[in-house]
């Protein structure tokens, strides 16, 4: 139990103090929230992405090893989702709501931050959730898009959004430079690094002004369906992917706790703009985001006993 009181308080409890603090921050002076969204997309996720890739030591193997994981778990996450929702007789825009809810997690604002604390040792372990950030934005404007939109929309705005990530470029750049095996001058790289430093905190005080006027009125059958499914369902079907390929060490440890974080605000910006049924979705947000404070603490500890 003392590796459970260390998780709890030396992770969990300094990212709830962030996002408490953006809470807070909200509600009495209101930030920015759409140039805090774009600070953090478009300028500190880029930058974390190129310093973890740049500095890592992933191999090939680490890198598809990754990439399978998320193809069958994702995979194994949005058909259980479905058999879910129609166990359910959700209607259309509900279970479009509900599967975007349950399969797109918040790996950026959420994840990243979790892994630099559990895997702040460990740069593999941290590389390995910036793959899982991508593939996650990826996701979201590919199946989360398709999943909102009506049949006939045009599949060239989704390869806009998708071209206009900049993490995408960060990664490459940072991939090409390794391959070439370039050194970045010091006077480059030190603002690299502070960015990437910088990003921690204020994705998490972003997270907590985001969720600070969400409310909840009450707890509905779908709310609890989507707690279920992405705080408890979603780390079993990880850990059962894990099995099945066979993964061990920090591999299977950066995995299956990935597999554990909370519904992805996209999911809620998705849900609002198409509305469908974005009350739900605004409440998933917030209570998963609340819950999986005991969670992923359950999660990172079992990982580090199982493997």
């Amino acid at each position: 139990m003392s590796i459970l009181y260390h998780i709890l308080l030396d992770i969990i409890f300094p990212i709830l103090v962030l996002i408490g603090a953006g809470a807070l921050l909200q509600r009495v002076i209101r930030l920015d929230l759409s140039t805090l969204s774009t600070l953090t997309v478009y300028f500190l996720l880029p930058a974390v992405c190129f310093v973890n890739i740049y500095e890592s030591k992933m191999s090939s193997k680490l890198i598809s090893q990754t990439l399978v994981f998320l193809l069958l778990f994702n995979i194994f996450l949005i058909l259980t989702s479905m058999f879910i929702a129609k166990v359910n007789r959700f209607d259309r825009k509900l279970t479009a709501t509900f599967k975007n809810s349950m399969v797109l997690s918040n790996s950026g604002n959420y994840g990243l931050p979790v892994s630099e604390l559990v895997f702040a040792a460990n740069p593999a372990g941290m590389s390995i959730q910036i793959i899982v950030v991508i593939f996650q934005n990826l996701l979201t404007f590919t199946y989360g898009f398709f999943n909102s939109v009506s049949a006939d929309s045009s599949g060239r705005e989704i390869l806009r959004k998708i071209i206009r990530l900049p993490v995408i470029y960060a990664l490459l750049l940072a991939i090409l430079l390794k391959w070439l095996h370039i050194e970045i001058p010091e006077f480059l790289w030190r603002p690299i690094e502070n960015s990437s430093n910088a990003f921690l905190a204020v994705a998490l005080v972003t997270l907590g002004a985001q969720v600070a006027f969400l409310r909840i009125t009450r707890i509905s059958r779908p709310i609890v369906w989507i707690v279920i499914g992405r705080l408890i369902i979603s780390p079993i079907v990880g850990l059962l992917v894990i099995f099945i390929l066979g993964l061990t060490e920090i591999t299977a440890q950066a995995l299956f706790i990935a597999s554990s974080f909370p519904s992805s605000r996209n999911s809620a910006l998705l849900a609002l703009e198409y509305d469908n049924y974005p009350e739900y979705a605004s409440q998933a947000v917030l209570l998963t985001t609340i819950i999986s404070s005991i969670t992923v603490a359950v999660v990172v500890y079992l990982s580090k006993i199982l493997f």
